[in-house]
């Protein structure tokens, strides 16, 4: 039987086995042959995908994402639009951007005003808003 151990597709992907198994069982691999031992044998273009999967993942798309673009890319009319998905990755990094702009200009206000305590601020102008912490997200909708 012709085919890749699962070693050998785990170290040439630069993945573990764990994941492999993992990505079996969420339905990202299809379940591989069995040689005559019991192991499993992977077609050699399950690095590619592997890798496809990995690209995918630092573009910030979910497993559960990836899954369903990778099905809507096997079919001859897909219904999942990568470009659209696209666009509200961008717009969800965008958002995340502001938060962490946010987070960052209080976390500056706070060395800047040499804040002691996060509870019990001796100093005179804390930045920080004790009585919205947790009430509030920065775009000032109910936590």
């Amino acid at each position: 039987m012709d085919g890749l151990r699962t070693g050998e597709v785990a170290e040439q992907a630069g993945v573990n086995i764990q994941t492999l198994r993992y990505y079996e069982r969420r339905g990202l691999l299809a379940e591989p042959v069995r040689s005559n031992g019991g192991h499993r044998l992977y077609p050699a273009d399950t690095i590619a995908l592997l890798n496809v999967i990995k690209a995918a993942q630092r573009l910030g798309f979910t497993l559960d994402e990836v899954a369903e673009l990778l099905d809507a890319g096997g079919r001859r009319h897909p219904s999942a639009d990568l470009r659209q998905r696209a666009l509200d990755k961008i717009a969800e990094i965008d958002r995340k951007i502001a938060d962490l702009t946010a987070i960052r200009g209080t976390l500056t206000e706070v060395v800047d005003a040499r804040c002691d305590s996060l509870t019990n601020c001796t100093c005179t102008d804390c930045p920080i808003p004790y009585l919205t912490i947790g009430t509030t997200r920065p775009d000032g909708e109910p936590a």
